[in-house]
């Protein structure tokens, strides 16, 4: 096997031969049977292919044949090393008997996953990005490097967005009585950053201290030169990297549009829960990870997850357009307890809740407290707004569950549309 130059067809250019022992690494790895050390020299070959903007020629072919091409690339969501398979009719094959002749079973970043599998906070630092790329892999398929369906595995990204949610008290909506002043964005985003100045990226590292709420400091660069500044004692073992959260009307692609700046552009798709089968409208709440490639000199937004949001006042996480609306009756239902001298508070979780038949997600958890006699009284709504089998099969597992912890109220959207969630809540805190 050879390094030739990108974008020739492997004869007309000088070789690079590879040398025995990285060939058989290569091979073994390809196949699935290589060790650490195979597993070394590949990223190793990987990386300095492409530094250096060259191909990889197979050798299965007889001599004087065009050989088959191997392209080196990084796939920097999974921080993953890869060999694709430069295939047209206008490319020769590998030989049948040729290990590069089939695709490799792919290492995913995504596995598809159940409805009823835990959604956890994320384990340690609030980090996305590692040290050094641990995987040589094949390219993983188109559709499996999008984590934006409802069944996929749920991206990192995600989780620390989550985390930081529940950590500034953003999925909470209090009771009206405990309200001092009309809720504002500028409230939401201080709540993100007072939290991040709780939350380590690494050991000594404060997520405040590398944590902004807008878009401008990073098209002017700031974002870039303070992170310049705590890489060089970024503690060992752990990958420089900045948040950036934003508000965002609208994402299309790897382009998040903000408001009163210039899109922010992200190396990556844009992952989301809004996809074509549950299409959400903003707006967002988008967290980004600025970071660099392993082979780049400067910094990037490199990763981003939209997360849809009740509104620019309410950074409540949603799942769907029928759970923003049910949070509007909610709302809606709280000022009219309140008016009874009823507190409301409306809590959306975004991790799971143990119970003794297993975790469950409820989708809104109410709790109700009287201002006249103390009571009170707890009850989960959960918003019905699917139809398909794997769905409904879900709910009928995870439902009892949710009844360990309240008494459920199951609405639909013909409840919404009768503007009926508002009365039913009022009636089950009254009965």
């Amino acid at each position: 096997m050879w390094l030739i130059d990108r974008n020739s067809d492997g004869l007309q250019t000088r070789r690079i031969a590879l040398p025995p022992p990285v060939r058989m690494a290569l091979v073994r790895w390809y196949e699935g049977v290589g060790d650490h050390h195979d597993e070394e020299a590949g990223i190793l070959l990987v990386q300095q292919a492409r530094i250096g903007e060259k191909w990889i020629a197979c050798d299965c072919l007889e001599e004087g044949q065009p050989p088959p091409i191997l392209t080196p690339a990084y796939l920097s969501e999974a921080e993953t090393y890869y060999l694709r398979r430069l295939t047209s009719a206008k490319r020769p094959e590998h030989r049948t008997d040729c290990p590069f002749f089939r695709d490799q079973a792919t290492n995913r970043i995504t596995e598809v996953r159940s409805p009823l599998n835990p959604a956890d906070p994320p384990a340690g630092f609030f980090e996305v990005l590692r040290p050094a790329p641990q995987n040589l892999a094949q390219k993983p398929e188109e559709d499996l490097t999008d984590d934006r369906t409802r069944n996929a595995s749920i991206p990192r990204l995600a989780r620390l967005l989550w985390r930081l949610i529940d950590a500034a008290g953003l999925n909470h909506c209090q009771p009206i009585s405990h309200q001092h002043r009309p809720m504002s964005i500028g409230d939401e985003f201080k709540a993100l950053g007072q939290a991040a100045a709780k939350i380590e990226i690494a050991p000594g590292v404060e997520l405040a201290s590398a944590f902004w709420t807008h878009a401008g400091p990073l098209h002017s660069k700031q974002v870039y030169a303070s992170l310049r500044r705590l890489s060089e004692r970024w503690p060992h073992g752990h990958a420089p990297q900045a948040f950036l959260t934003l508000f965002a009307p609208a994402f299309q692609g790897s382009s998040i549009d903000v408001p009163g700046c210039d899109p922010v552009l992200i190396a990556n798709r844009v992952q989301s829960p809004s996809v074509r089968t549950n299409v959400i409208k903003g707006p967002y709440l988008a967290l980004v990870v600025i970071g660099q490639y392993p082979e780049s000199r400067g910094f990037a937004p490199l990763r981003a997850y939209a997360q849809p949001i009740y509104s620019g006042r309410r950074f409540v996480p949603v799942d769907s357009e029928f759970e923003r609306l049910v949070l509007r009756q909610l709302l809606e239902a709280q000022q009219h307890l309140n008016r009874m001298n009823i507190d409301l508070s409306i809590e959306k979780p975004v991790f799971d809740r143990l119970t003794d038949f297993g975790p469950c997600r409820p989708d809104f958890m109410i709790e109700a407290r009287s201002r006249e006699s103390g009571e009170v009284r707890q009850l989960i709504i959960e918003a019905m707004g699917f139809h398909d089998d794997v769905y409904l099969a879900a709910k009928a597992v995870t439902l009892p569950r949710m009844q360990q912890i309240a008494p459920v109220l199951p609405v639909t959207p013909k409840d919404a549309e009768r503007r009926r969630i508002g009365p039913m809540l009022i009636d089950m805190i009254l009965s």
